[in-house]
């Protein structure tokens, strides 16, 4: 993961934090894929996929979560509630981070797309 990268992932975990999250994992991979942060808010198990940009020449963050992303992630959110053998409630968060010119933005979509 590059420099850009992992710095977004550090807001994300503070912003989660500070919202009330408990965080249950990280960098959670599987031969499908990863998952950045695994996090339990109030008793739903969050998967939130961190999209981190410094402009907008490549577009924005959330367009980077697209169908084959999104596929990735369920494959790896199924495998994860497989080894804890539970279902619980579940949801798929995108974390858009936007920092350009020392201006940190983040935009947090809940629920952003389903199972």
């Amino acid at each position: 993961m590059n420099t850009l990268g992992k710095e977004g992932e550090e807001l994300a975990l503070r912003f989660l934090k500070k919202q009330g999250y408990r965080i249950v994992g990280k960098n959670y991979r599987t031969p499908f894929g990863e998952i950045d942060i695994i996090a339990d808010d109030g008793g739903v198990l969050v998967f939130v996929e961190v999209k981190t940009r410094s402009g907008d020449a490549f577009g924005s963050p959330f367009e980077a979560v697209d169908r084959k992303k999104r596929d990735k992630i369920r494959k790896v959110a199924l495998c994860y509630m497989k080894r804890i053998r539970k279902e619980p409630a579940a949801r798929f968060d995108v974390l858009s981070i936007d920092v350009d010119g020392g201006q940190k933005k983040i935009d947090h979509i809940k629920d952003a797309f389903e199972v």
